[in-house]
């Protein structure tokens, strides 16, 4: 077998699109879950039975079901309802949606984290709620979970490829497509393979400098 790099700078142009699409879907999906997952977690915190009940049955559901069959649900049973999304915005739906059932448990355990003496402490200060949570409980709940939330954000761009069901050309789906027409698998797909590498590994340094400043 040999190398043919005229094949790696024909797939180049297809890769740089690709990339494109895999980080659009990557941060909106991140962001997706991380807002998503803080509402389903301080809503499980509610004394109403009524409001945590629900919140639990329909994380559970969205936590117990693959991610293919909510990609494929979301994409083809929706329309049928009368909502229509690009498959774009479907596919990061449905990363922060799959995703922010996990981080839900990920900030309940930061906040849970959190001494009993902060919470002692807003009480004797006579403090609104809002404002012991926004001020006191939610910024040491967050610092505490930052290395959680960014082994997420490293799972959600493994699960990127999965979006090539709903006909998202993200990295692998544009491999494919040019393998599939130029008869070169080799080539874009070790491509691609590197791609995940450097942008995981990036995005691990990332998050390990985000985590040094917050632990200051």
């Amino acid at each position: 077998m040999t190398w043919d790099w005229s094949a790696v700078s024909g797939f180049m142009p297809h890769f740089w699109d690709g990339l494109l699409v895999t980080l659009q879907a990557l941060v909106l999906g991140s962001l997706i879950s991380f807002a998503l997952g803080l509402v389903w977690a301080l809503l499980m915190r509610t004394p109403t039975r009524w409001v945590r009940w629900p919140v639990g049955v329909v994380t559970e559901f969205v936590r117990d079901t693959p991610l293919l069959v909510q990609l494929f649900f979301l994409f083809y049973v929706l329309p049928e309802w009368g909502v229509t999304m690009s498959a774009l915005a479907t596919g990061v739906v449905a990363i922060g949606l799959h995703y922010s059932t996990y981080t839900m448990q990920v900030y309940r355990a930061g906040i849970e984290a959190v001494p009993p003496g902060q919470w002692e402490a807003a009480t004797a200060l006579s403090l609104p709620v809002h404002r012991t949570w926004t001020v006191v409980i939610l910024p040491q709940a967050v610092r505490r979970v930052v290395p959680a939330l960014g082994n997420y954000v490293i799972a959600m761009l493994k699960d990127t490829p999965m979006l090539m069901v709903i006909t998202v050309l993200e990295m692998l789906g544009q491999a494919r497509l040019y393998s599939q027409q130029h008869f070169q698998f080799t080539e874009p797909l070790t491509v691609i393979g590197a791609a995940f590498i450097v942008i995981s590994y990036l995005a691990s340094l990332l998050l390990r400098t985000l985590e040094r400043r917050l632990v200051r």
